[in-house]
């Protein structure tokens, strides 16, 4: 497993962006997951909830969430896959549309990684992660366009290797870093038509949160001949924590108040509920999808 990784990671160049369900989840309580907590191994530690909403009568949002440990003697490598959907289309397409893309993404790296690690002659794979986390994103929008012609889907994916962290992302499905002390930081950028007006200056921030087209994409799997998927490298904080998701979320509570939930609640099952909660309290228009991972070392 680690001269596997090893070689893999010699040949992926971390890129640093220029701008901004199958759940792992311990069940721990507060006392038992303490930042005080020395872990070894080092390893991932992965929570998820999902919701309708409110509002809605199905639930068209997806996540995927697989995390395992390898250590052997005094070494070991983490292995993360992560990721969101949020799907589109209505009667059914959108809740189609997300599944498949999820699956399709999945199977794609878990058989170009993470089922090579147990061969014990496993051979480096020839791509880069940034190249196959593209060719995952590439699969899933096959995938859509079969399973669900005519609908769509976001899907934002992070793949963590060791202690580096590539995200694959298309549509309004977000990534976060959050660290304690610092603010928020985005990782992804939206790619809706609000976005776009927003950053060319011909509204404001606080007109694009409100504004009635703040929905439409112009990016997004299933739609188009090329997904186009943005995807970058960059080192997974070691005391930070990582979110994934939807904008039943990220639009319907602040990102301050996204950052006071988790930066307060130690175990990470109960802080996903949490978000999921705040969003409902806030009126749940949307489905809600939120994922959680964190570095216990």
């Amino acid at each position: 497993m680690f001269n596997f990784f090893k070689r893999v990671l010699a040949k992926s160049k971390i890129n640093s962006q220029p701008t901004g369900s199958l759940s792992a989840d311990a069940g721990l309580n507060d006392s038992e997951i303490s930042e005080s907590i020395v872990t070894n191994p080092s390893q991932l530690v992965a929570a998820s909830a999902l919701d309708t909403g409110k509002r809605r009568e199905n639930n068209e949002d997806a996540l995927l969430s697989i995390t395992s440990t390898l250590a052997v003697d005094s070494e070991n490598l983490v292995f993360g896959l992560y990721a969101v959907a949020d799907g589109m289309g209505g009667h059914k397409s959108g809740e189609l549309a997300s599944e498949g893309a999820l699956r399709a993404f999945g199977d794609y790296v878990i058989k170009k990684l993470y089922l090579p690690q147990f061969s014990p002659k496993a051979k480096a794979a020839s791509d880069s992660f940034e190249n196959i986390m593209e060719a995952a994103i590439n699969e899933a929008h096959k995938e859509v366009k079969r399973a669900a012609p005519g609908g769509g889907c976001t899907l934002t994916g992070a793949l963590i290797i060791g202690d580096q962290l590539i995200i694959a992302h298309l549509g309004d499905s977000r990534a976060y870093i959050l660290q304690k002390d610092k603010e928020i930081n985005s990782l992804t950028r939206d790619h809706s038509l609000v976005q776009l007006l927003e950053e060319q200056g011909q509204i404001t921030h606080a007109e694009a949160t409100i504004h009635p087209q703040k929905s439409i994409l112009y990016r997004a799997l299933g739609q188009g001949e090329l997904a186009e998927p943005e995807v970058f490298s960059q080192n997974f904080p070691p005391e930070g924590y990582l979110l994934l998701c939807t904008d039943g979320l990220w639009g319907v509570i602040t990102e301050s108040e996204i950052q006071k939930i988790v930066n307060s609640t130690q175990n990470l099952h109960l802080a996903s509920h949490k978000l999921v909660e705040a969003a409902n309290a806030a009126g749940g228009p949307d489905n809600i999808a939120a994922l959680l991972v964190r570095m216990a070392q």
